[in-house]
């Protein structure tokens, strides 16, 4: 299992424009359309990553407890399926289906929205305030697969409670760790 951190982009970075495939609802979206009112947690994941087996009901939780708060989810994967079909945009729709995403799960079939995020691994997790500036990047908590620290998404829930309070977001932000994002040759 690699274990690869995130590049850590620059705090203030804007988000860049994109329009994917949503594997949930079957239509292509437009960032501009699902970014949220107060902020938008975006994250790279795929379905075979052991990081994000570990995580993928954490992130499902703080969907369901923020969703309605004004921060929208977005999940992308840029896997290459030609080498690793079990991230194919149909399997991405029958784990949306099992994990129970409320939020889209886009396909970055020519892995431009990860190059232009700058994404290194899955699970890599940005969150972008309502004037899509970045204001965390890195980890969703200090747990990983095997170390018997309990998944809590403490570092993303700290971030949402400081964007919902107009608090300043810690600057200690701690790289995610995850499988490198498998890109096409």
């Amino acid at each position: 299992m690699a274990r690869t951190p995130s590049n850590m982009v620059p705090i203030g970075f804007r988000a860049p424009k994109f329009e994917l495939y949503d594997t949930n609802s079957k239509k292509k979206l437009k960032s501009d359309n699902i970014f949220g009112e107060k902020c938008t947690l975006l994250m790279f994941i795929c379905n075979h990553c052991p990081f994000v087996l570990h995580v993928n009901k954490e992130i499902v939780k703080l969907a369901n407890q923020y969703q309605n708060k004004g921060i929208s989810f977005i999940a992308i994967s840029s896997n290459d399926i030609l080498k690793y079909p079990e991230d194919s945009p149909e399997k991405m729709s029958e784990v949306a289906v099992k994990e129970k995403y409320i939020f889209p799960y886009l396909y970055d079939q020519t892995q431009q929205v990860a190059k232009e995020y700058d994404a290194a691994c899955t699970p890599d997790f940005y969150i972008f305030d309502k004037d899509k500036k970045l204001v965390y990047r890195g980890q969703l908590d200090d747990s990983r697969p095997g170390n018997n620290i309990p998944v809590t998404g403490n570092d993303i829930r700290k971030a949402f409670d400081s964007i919902l309070s107009s608090k300043k977001i810690i600057s200690n932000q701690k790289p995610s760790i995850g499988c490198n994002i498998k890109w096409i040759d």
